[in-house]
């Protein structure tokens, strides 16, 4: 049984009965494309396939529209060259093939999520001809990362990607250990996510425990919070001298 986040309720890999969680009603699959406002190179769109059939994952969601605008704008140039860069939780994979994309990266990013996203991340990566640059990979949360998506098989990587990562509280423990492996000393996480229910601070509360945690500063950051979306750059807290 895979044990990281569960792409949706229906999908019952925590045995939450639909009494607690009501089910979904299912949009039709249909193909977007996007263009970031025009922050994309010759505004050629991403087209993003989304399909709900396998999981909520399979969906646009609003924090993962604000970091990949976050990071064309901020990291188009230059900031990510040479590093190692993995998105978590990707569903569709919309941050992480934007980044591919519109960003200067000469390394190849992995795509992850569970194995139900698997295909839809597969497809949309064919869609954009990213195939040289973008990879998928399935990545149970509270597992360790698979050797596939480290450079080198075992280093941390330099850059984590996660948007909207917090909704499925069962999943948080498994979130926060996944965050554990992936962050070290020279790794900098981007971490947003649209707060919807009490329930979600307090990962963010454990989370500062953890890692030392910092609002990112940037154009737009305060109508965004007004609709209860959050940036946040994550890092591993140094350790004190003896």
């Amino acid at each position: 049984m895979p044990s990281s986040r569960s792409p949706s309720p229906e999908n019952d890999l925590f045995s939450i009965s639909t009494t607690l969680v009501p089910e979904r009603e299912n949009k039709p699959a249909t193909t977007t494309g996007l263009t970031f406002d025009d922050l994309l190179p010759s505004n050629t769109p991403l087209l993003l396939h989304e399909d709900l059939r396998e999981g909520c994952g399979g969906q646009l969601w609003p924090a993962g529209m604000v970091l990949a605008k976050y990071m064309l704008t901020y990291h188009k140039t230059g900031s990510l060259l040479g590093k190692s860069i993995i998105e978590i939780g990707a569903g569709g994979g919309l941050v992480g093939l934007a980044v591919a994309l519109g960003c200067d990266i000469d390394t190849k990013i992995w795509i992850t999520d569970q194995l139900p996203m698997f295909a839809l991340m597969q497809r949309n990566i064919a869609f954009n001809k990213l195939d040289a640059r973008v990879g998928a990979e399935i990545y149970d949360w509270g597992t360790p990362p698979p050797s596939s998506i480290l450079r080198n098989g075992t280093e941390h990587p330099e850059i984590v990607l996660a948007a909207d990562c917090v909704y499925f509280e069962p999943a948080f423990p498994l979130l926060l250990q996944t965050l554990k492996d992936l962050i070290g000393p020279s790794t900098t996480c981007y971490f947003c996510f649209k707060k919807r229910r009490k329930a979600d601070m307090r990962f963010i509360r454990d989370m500062v425990k953890t890692f030392n945690v910092e609002p990112v500063t940037y154009a737009g950051r305060d109508a965004d919070q007004r609709e209860g979306i959050y940036l946040y750059q994550v890092r591993r807290k140094e350790r004190a001298n003896p």
